[in-house]
């Protein structure tokens, strides 16, 4: 790792605890997970305990003109079967509109909609006594894209829309529709001496976390309900589901389980209001797993997309002027589709200073299946076309690539095209420079004649599809901007818990927050910031749940952003509380005293007291809610607004090659810069830069749910046919790590988890564009597009 600065703001090397930020501390949860000790929600066990299944309806688009549950009931061992008959409370919920139903409300809007929940003493019993349902359809005509959906004559998805948004789009099918709006087009236009078009389009990627969903429902004695489950967002969870029971949100208890992944697939409900009304129903506590066939219809995905852009440019490599229409097939309901459109929209410039923008961004509701958040968040979309752009622009100027977009690199102080300036480092170009100045990889030894190749070198790999016959190597480059944190007006906050106390001899700190621990490592950096903020060495981690103050999801690269900030921010006032508590029985009249390595010490580094003394047998326990810097929604009419907090950025190049006569590629190398205003965790940060680099990847030149054209069914829903990449296909992934603290954030850090899934799936397409003359304007990129048959 390469560092600019390695101290955090506000702290000196001096004053660093072992164990602290800065370091990379090993995570606690890492050996447990590692050996397969590690105990997932899909592990819970309770006695007396029934299991779950949902029926889901094989149409996308049907009426029910016909439901009996009466055979499921006769079953031997069936407790309960629930329809949205059985509903007696809110019948609806969601992120932002409330317009998913719990079960299907007689009108199917999506292949694997649940219509109907059984609870059984065996999970055999209840998948039997679902498949006895008798479920009559008349199936409609799918609503399958823009046409489809915004026809005068087409159905119309959810004609009782009253929701914010409704009255600023151009159709009811239209979800959410945000324009970008700076400078004067058409004198762009006529200053440019260069016009590149494009039409582009992104595939419907799944998240593929490893864990399906899971949970266990217990009835409370109090009336309400104790939920167990793994999950993004514990109290958004609760405030959906509360209604749906019938319940205050007080009754209704959640515990985060074992999470096995989530990448924004478990922002929305799944089975928590299912398994919950079971429980309710039965009086026993009730388990719902996911397989993994279900699991592709009981999740979001993200959203697909098509996109047309216009870049203008001058003989000297300016860009002129950025236009671009983005249509995002947000599926069956809402989800969190308005905010991917803002990020689509705000974002789809890409890291580049120009006067003139005039994008315009619609999220659909459709037949297809519902999309909503996943790593990158709208942005991975809009960087696919610009990146693919800037290429394009750079050939038809003569220019290099690289030099190309350095010309047009934004830095701190620029304006994005929603009029917020960028008041933190923005090192676009450094970035650039420095993932270009990486060695390249060696040619391969099977370009010399007679050499004898690794088969799991090459395209193809075990497969034996050629031994090095046809492979040509390409070269590509990718850079790209994310928006950190919840933007848009939203109250983004969290909160934390930390108690300081004596346990056994020694000072021990915990801290309770209900930041959900996905696999993103939030357990080891909050430790982390209660070493260095307090001294001590010992800290132990409640787990999370509904009993803490609200933390927010774990997404939009937010959780060390925002409850680290929590933990930091209740840190300091423990910190004062301890300090006026020796002031008063020492005496001390000295400023700057600091805790270190379980002391109180003077400014100077002197000691003055051991903690355990001036603690004794008291306990400084506060609670505190931190908020980052306000945002502002944008503007509906002109996407003006500071709509976001933080922007992180990383660069790619990607080393490929490619089997032209069989269209298939191995990605050679994909290494990334990327700037992280502080590595609180380096070891965590390279975690991250691998992680989302290899989900570029695998939208790159793998991963797709297909999505029948005419029907909207479901083609592949499974890994025999969803493809991810394995270790074979995955790349050596250097890493160039800049620190630009940004003054703003805690300890200078920047959200460091999504940026680099933007810019990797351009970077490996345009070096396979490199390799093979193919424009290549579609992702994934299937081995047709390279072959032409």
């Amino acid at each position: 790792m390469t560092g600019v600065s390695n101290t955090p703001i506000g702290l000196t090397q001096g004053t660093r605890t072992p164990g602290g930020i800065g370091e990379s501390t090993l995570r606690p949860d890492g050996t447990l997970k590692t050996t397969g000790e590690f105990a997932y929600a899909s592990d819970l066990w309770h006695e007396d305990m029934l299991w779950g299944h949902t029926l889901r309806a094989p149409p996308a688009h049907a009426r029910i003109t016909r439901l009996d549950t009466g055979p499921a009931l006769q079953l031997a061992g069936v407790q309960a079967v629930l329809s949205y008959e059985d509903l007696a409370h809110a019948k609806t919920y969601g992120l932002e509109i409330a317009d998913q139903p719990v079960l299907c409300d007689g009108r199917v809007r999506f292949h694997g909609e649940p219509v109907a929940l059984v609870a059984a003493d065996h999970p055999e019993t209840a998948r039997r006594a679902a498949e006895r349902i008798v479920v009559e359809y008349e199936v409609l005509p799918a609503v399958t894209d823009e046409a489809t959906a915004t026809a005068p004559d087409a159905p119309v998805l959810h004609p009782d829309r009253t929701d914010a948004h409704a009255r600023h789009v151009p159709h009811p099918n239209v979800v959410h529709r945000q324009p970008i709006l700076r400078g004067d087009l058409a004198a762009a236009r006529a200053r440019a001496d260069v016009i590149v078009t494009g039409d582009y389009e992104v595939g419907m990627q799944d998240q593929a976390f490893l864990g399906p969903e899971s949970g266990l429902a217990v009835p409370a004695e109090d009336g309400g309900i104790d939920l167990y489950v793994s999950t993004q967002w514990l109290h958004v969870d609760r405030k959906q589901i509360a209604p749906v029971l019938g319940l205050p949100e007080e009754k209704v208890r959640l515990t985060l389980s074992g999470v096995g992944g989530a990448f924004g697939g478990r922002e929305d409900l799944s089975m928590q209001a299912h398994a919950s009304l079971l429980a309710l129903r039965t009086g026993r506590p009730v388990k719902m797993v996911y397989n993994r066939y279900e699991s592709f219809f009981g999740h979001v995905h993200r959203h697909p997309a098509k996109l047309h852009y216009e870049h203008g440019a001058t003989r000297e490599g300016l860009l002129t002027h950025v236009a671009a229409r983005i249509v995002l097939d947000g599926g069956a309901y809402a989800s969190s589709t308005p905010a991917v459109v803002g990020n689509a929209a705000s974002l789809g410039m890409g890291p580049y200073v120009c006067d003139t923008a005039a994008i315009e961004v619609l999220g659909l509701y459709t037949n297809n299946p519902p999309c909503g958040a996943m790593r990158g968040f709208g942005a991975v979309q809009a960087c696919f076309a610009y990146e693919s752009q800037m290429d394009k622009v750079a050939a038809g100027l003569g220019l290099d690539p690289v030099e190309f977009r350095q010309r047009n690199a934004m830095e701190q102080g620029a304006v994005m095209p929603t009029g917020q300036v960028v008041d933190s480092p923005a090192p676009v170009a450094e970035l650039l420079r420095r993932v270009r100045e990486l060695p390249l990889p060696p040619v391969e030894p099977w370009t010399a004649a007679g050499a004898t190749a690794d088969l799991r070198e090459l395209p193809g790999g075990l497969s034996n599809t050629t031994h090095g016959e046809g492979v040509v190597r390409g070269v590509g480059y990718a850079v790209g901007i994310k928006n950190v944190g919840f933007s848009e007006g939203f109250d983004d906050y969290s909160t934390a818990r930390v108690r300081l106390e004596v346990i056994a001899g020694q000072p021990v700190a915990t801290v309770h927050t209900a930041m959900a621990e996905v696999g993103q490592g939030g357990v080891t950096v909050h430790a982390q910031i209660v070493r260095t903020e307090l001294g001590v060495s010992q800290v132990t981690l409640r787990p999370a749940d509904t009993s803490a103050g609200n933390a927010g999801s774990t997404s939009a690269s937010r959780q060390t952003y925002v409850t680290g900030g929590a933990i930091k921010h209740t840190c300091e006032a423990v910190r004062e509380a301890v300090l006026a508590l020796g002031r008063r029985k020492f005496g001390w009249r000295k400023d700057g005293l600091q805790l270190v390595g379980g002391k109180v010490a003077g400014p100077d580094g002197t000691v003055l007291a051991d903690l355990v003394d001036v603690l004794g047998e008291e306990a400084v326990d506060l609670e505190r809610e931190w908020r980052h810097r306000p945002t502002q929604p944008f503007d509906p009419h002109t996407g003006q607004g500071d709509g976001h907090v933080q922007y992180a950025f990383a660069a790619h190049r990607a080393v490929v090659e490619v089997d032209v006569e069989l269209g298939l590629v191995k990605v050679v190398e994909l290494a990334c810069a990327q700037d992280v205003g502080m590595a609180l965790n380096p070891l965590s940060v390279v975690g991250q830069i691998h992680g989302g680099s290899t989900q570029g990847l695998g939208l790159a030149v793998m991963e797709e749910i297909v999505v029948d054209p005419a029907t909207s069914l479901v083609r592949n829903p499974s890994f025999t046919d969803y493809l991810i990449p394995t270790i074979l296909d995955t790349p050596p992934m250097p890493a160039e790590i800049l620190e630009l603290a940004d003054e703003h954030a805690p300890y200078g850090l920047r959200g460091a988890g999504e940026a680099p899934t933007l810019s990797s799936t351009p970077a490996i397409v345009a070096a396979i564009r490199q390799a093979t003359g193919r424009p290549l304007t579609r992702v994934p990129v299937r081995p047709e597009h390279i072959t032409g048959t």
